[in-house]
């Protein structure tokens, strides 16, 4: 399996004036995160609003993307609610030159675990890539039991776990269940540092649009068990982790982006851009943030 970092960014999707895909903007922030301290990105997950946008455009995406950063990790969030449609994108993901796939616990159907299996069995046994759970059940209802996820960890293309559901429990009990070698990515920015201490591997982060740097160095802390000091960079994230979640995920960080000068556009419905008070929070917390991410504008908002 290639090495896929700890360090992931799950990317913001660029639009342009008219809602269009903007692949060429696309490929300037792909390129500017892996400058600013992350491994790889995650093309077309939540945060890329994947839910709206077609397989079509999920698949220029995922060529694109490749083609501008060919020797970085980039894994292409390929998973929905529909086990067929998710083999279909996998199958193209994997003649593209993905290095990974991201797969979401299915939402509004509510398999049951033993649904969650087999959908889960089925796209790794139709390709040869590395495939990564998404256990995120605050968006999805359906959870992945820990048990489930113990079953799957045994199908030896399916590397690992994005966990997102803040129970730290869940986590000591799929990291404690799972075979060896099964890794775990925080898919929290504000569990990270928890998640790290009990064995977990990394992050796929929404923050490192921002802060990628900074994130990397607690991540270091952490891999050197420094836990005291990584505790206390998480510390001093924190308002950048609870800032980027002060309503929808992506509404914050596409609205931070364009503040500081490096165009992603609007949203999609049914997302939107952010209330007043959201909007205000977030440029205060701008005013406050040494930015990593490489901006060709001004530095900080007006």
């Amino acid at each position: 399996m290639a090495e896929l970092g700890r360090l992931i960014t799950a990317m913001v999707t660029p639009f342009d004036a008219d809602g269009a895909v903007d692949y060429a903007q696309a490929k300037r922030l792909a390129k500017a995160l892996l400058g600013s301290g992350s491994d790889g990105v995650v093309i077309s997950g939540t945060t890329g609003e994947s839910p709206t946008l077609t397989h079509d455009e999920k698949v220029r995406l995922f060529s694109e993307i490749r083609t501008a950063v060919p020797k970085s990790a980039l894994i292409a969030g390929t998973g929905n609610n529909d086990t067929a449609a998710s083999i279909a994108l996998t199958r193209d993901a994997e003649r593209i030159g993905a290095d990974a796939v991201l797969l979401v616990v299915p939402y509004y159907n509510k398999p049951t675990q033993e649904g969650l299996y087999r959908h889960f069995s089925a796209i790794a046994q139709a390709t040869k890539l590395p495939c990564i759970l998404y256990n995120v059940p605050s968006r999805t209802v359906a959870r992945l039991e820990a048990e489930t996820v113990a079953r799957l960890s045994r199908i030896p293309n399916i590397v690992g776990i994005k966990e997102a559901s803040s129970e730290m429990k869940v986590v000591e009990a799929v990291l404690a269940q799972s075979c060896p070698g099964f890794l775990m990515w925080s898919g929290n920015d504000s569990d990270t540092c928890a998640i790290m201490e009990r064995g977990g591997y990394g992050v796929i982060s929404v923050a490192s649009h921002l802060v990628g740097r900074q994130v990397r160095r607690m991540l270091d802390f952490c891999v050197q068990r420094k836990f005291a000091e990584a505790r206390t960079m998480h510390e001093k994230l924190m308002p950048v982790f609870s800032g980027l979640f002060v309503t929808t995920s992506p509404i914050p960080v596409k609205y931070a982006l364009n503040k500081l000068g490096f165009p992603v556009g609007g949203w999609r419905l049914p997302l939107c851009e952010p209330d007043a008070d959201s909007a205000a929070k977030v440029d205060t917390l701008l005013l406050s943030t040494t930015i990593d991410l490489p901006l060709p504008a001004k530095q900080r908002p007006a």
